[in-house]
Order: C-alpha cells, then sequence, then structure tokens
C-alpha cells in the first residue's frame, strides 16, 4: 500500500549547500521532517553542481518520512552564468547586457527540457531565448 502525501514543499536550494538555517528548517520542520537527513542526502546528490540554484520538490509522508525530487535550474540561472553576468538588466529590451549564442541556448533547452512544459526541442529553444530576451541578453546566431 502506498503512503499518503500529507505535504509538498518546494524549495530553491544552493547546491550541496543545504542546511538547516532558513529555507531549509523552517519549512521541513513545521511537518516534523528530520532536517539534518535530508540536509545529508541533498548534499550527496548534488555534489559537483556547487554554484547552482536548484529547485527540490519534497514530498512528505503521513509517518514523517520524505522523498524528494532534485529538478534542473532555472533557465535565469544558466544564461546568467553563461553569459557571465551578476544580474539581469533592470531595463530589458532597452539595454543589453550580454550575448549568448544559439548553440549554448539550444544546450540549456537540452537539459531543461524534461522540466519544461514542451517536448519539442525547437519550443525550448523558444521558451530559452524568451528568458534571455527578458533579462537584456542577446541570442546571437
Amino acid at each position: 500500500m502506498a503512503k499518503k502525501i500529507v505535504a509538498q514543499i518546494k524549495l530553491h536550494v544552493p547546491a550541496g549547500q543545504a542546511n538547516p538555517a532558513p529555507p531549509v528548517g523552517p519549512a521541513l520542520g513545521q511537518h516534523g521532517v528530520n532536517i539534518m537527513q535530508f540536509c545529508k542526502q541533498f548534499n550527496d546528490q548534488t555534489k559537483g553542481k556547487e554554484g547552482l540554484i536548484l529547485p527540490v520538490v519534497i514530498s512528505v509522508y503521513e509517518d514523517k518520512t520524505f522523498s524528494f525530487i532534485i529538478k534542473s535550474p532555472p533557465s535565469s540561472v544558466l544564461l546568467k552564468r553563461l553569459a557571465n553576468l551578476a544580474k539581469a538588466s533592470g531595463s530589458a529590451g532597452k539595454e543589453v547586457i550580454g550575448k549568448v549564442t544559439h548553440k549554448q541556448v539550444e544546450e540549456i533547452a537540452k537539459l531543461k527540457l524534461k522540466d519544461l512544459n514542451t517536448t519539442d526541442l525547437k519550443q525550448a529553444i523558444k521558451i530559452i531565448e524568451g528568458t534571455a530576451r527578458s533579462m537584456g541578453i542577446v541570442v546571437e546566431g
């Protein structure tokens, strides 16, 4: 018999750096989950991805056990990393603050394809290009 899920928690946690401090501690603590156990498992699974902020969906069951799914990093984080930017443009459309190639956008689209609301690579590329445009990043090629 399947366990009954009592809560689903969605967090954005830096890879390899989960700790009991906010936002992880309070979010898991209110549901009675073992916070240190989650932090240890998350950090083990995200070794080698340091520097990325990863979305994680945690399912909490009736008996206070949990399981979690790590999603791919947000497109904006990947685009900022490729364009060597600290933050996106405050006036996108008027100001260009960085450039990425079409090939780089395609790589991001392939990485994010399972988390996007499309299964078509061409549509996924358009989604990533739209994100880049809204950040003030030009796609060349």
